[in-house]
């Protein structure tokens, strides 16, 4: 006997087959008789209940799909952050997949790009992703973003050699002067408050940029 939806035997399942029931040459009385489908009844009840154990609900799919998805994002994005991964390679990744799970990829991405941008290091591999993914030409943000980092740059340097001047006047009069004595600078009072306040005002036009690439 198979069970509609599972291939094993109840006999392998239950270790009790009822093709096995011999009756002798009269008819066995009511009640056992009775006893008998009772049993093999609350057997198969039994077998059934054990085999919804291995049946997922669609949320359970639902969840394990997700899963799947933003494990795929992840290795997506450090795959080709690292240069391990071209945008070719991405996009016939995406293409392989249904609809919904390679929008899903392809914005989940787009994501971590643009959160990616920062003011310490020219994030072009980043630029270029979105671009790919967004088939667009995104050269005036390429540009704007590059000027911002420049400015910040520049600034940061002349605030650097403001600190530094001040630190070595300060170390002068304390008896510690020559070019053999460097300042700490980043490790200063002056520095700290300079940096924060810079970082503060150029962070603000990236979040600006990186609204603007999100809407594109």
């Amino acid at each position: 006997m198979i069970l509609a939806g599972f291939n094993a035997p109840l006999e392998f399942l239950t270790g009790f087959n009822p093709l096995h029931i011999v009756f002798s040459g009269e008819c066995e009385p009511p009640l056992r008789h009775r006893i008998v489908m009772a049993e093999i009844k609350s057997t198969l009840e039994l077998t059934l209940e054990r085999t919804k154990k291995f049946t997922l609900s669609e949320k359970d799919k639902e969840e394990i799909k997700q899963k799947e998805i933003q494990q795929k994002i992840m290795s997506l994005f450090h795959r080709y952050r690292e240069g391990h991964l071209h945008l070719n390679e991405i996009q016939k990744e995406i293409e392989r997949m249904d609809e919904k799970a390679g929008k899903e990829v392809k914005e989940g991405l787009l994501s971590l790009w643009i959160d990616g941008l920062s003011l310490d290091e020219d994030d072009e591999r980043f630029l270029r992703g979105i671009e790919s993914l967004k088939h667009r030409n995104i050269d005036e943000v390429k540009v704007e973003f590059r000027k911002l980092i420049t400015q910040c740059q520049t600034e940061k340097e002349r605030i650097k050699r403001e600190v530094r001047t001040q630190l070595s006047e300060a170390l002068r009069k304390e008896g510690f002067g020559g070019d053999a004595v460097e300042p700490n600078i980043e490790a200063s009072d002056p520095w700290e408050k300079a940096s924060v306040a810079l970082d503060q005002e150029y962070q603000s036009e990236l979040r600006e940029l990186k609204g603007f690439l999100r809407t594109l």
